[in-house]
């Protein structure tokens, strides 16, 4: 369990900022399952989700790095509350998988070329003697903009997929586990992301992209 409460490159759980943030949304005094809860949506809400943040620079990951830039894509986010949550002394590492069905717009599909998102993030926290899972991904606002229910949290169970959008529709589904790391894989990662996206990382295209403008467009949300 030591891992799971250790600082690492890029969970940086030692960093002032990490520390003042996690102060800042965990309440003092209260439980792990109600700390890990208020973090959770702290970073799912406060630090805006966006896929077009890839960069293949190690450093553009870390915790403290993606809290300081205020958004990020899955896996940043995912780091970003492992940190948050180490901080606190609550163990948690990394979970990661392929799916499919996920948030995505006509643009970022043209980049991608593909609908399979691969190396999906998500964190894993031991509450009450066992692990759950978290993806805090999607903040509230980009939810609206798909018409997608947001993912709720609450500390007792996994927390990792829309199964239905508003309107009923099937929404996201795991393809293949890539299983649980106490910290970011880093070189696996990204070399499966550039062989399942040339494109997104040959262009600078993604870097003018505006995610949730493009979903308010395509979906009719708000």
């Amino acid at each position: 369990m030591s891992a799971s409460l250790s600082a690492t490159y890029f969970i940086d759980k030692d960093h002032p900022d990490i520390i003042a943030f996690s102060k800042q949304h965990a309440k003092e005094g209260a439980s792990d399952q109600d700390r890990a809860v208020r973090l959770y949506y702290a970073v799912r809400d406060l630090i805006r989700y966006n896929p077009y943040s890839i960069e293949p620079v190690k450093s553009s990951i870390k915790a403290s790095a993606v809290l300081a830039k205020g958004e990020g894509y899955c896996v940043a986010k995912a780091v970003l509350l492992a940190a948050c949550l180490r901080s606190q002394k609550i163990p948690a590492r990394l979970g990661f998988a392929d799916v499919k069905n996920h948030l995505n717009t006509e643009r970022l599909k043209a980049l991608m070329e593909t609908d399979l998102f691969v190396w999906h993030g998500f964190t894993e926290v031991y509450l009450d003697g066992r692990w759950v899972k978290a993806t805090p991904a999607f903040n509230l606002s980009l939810c609206e903009a798909f018409n997608v229910k947001p993912l709720e949290f609450d500390g007792t169970g996994d927390s990792i997929f829309h199964p239905f959008d508003n309107l009923g529709n099937r929404h996201m589904e795991y393809v293949t586990e890539h299983g649980s790391f106490d910290d970011l894989p880093w070189d696996r990662a990204l070399a499966a992301m550039k062989q399942a996206y040339p494109r997104y990382f040959e262009t600078c295209e993604r870097k003018i992209g505006d995610f949730r403008g493009e979903a308010v467009r395509e979906s009719g949300g708000r």
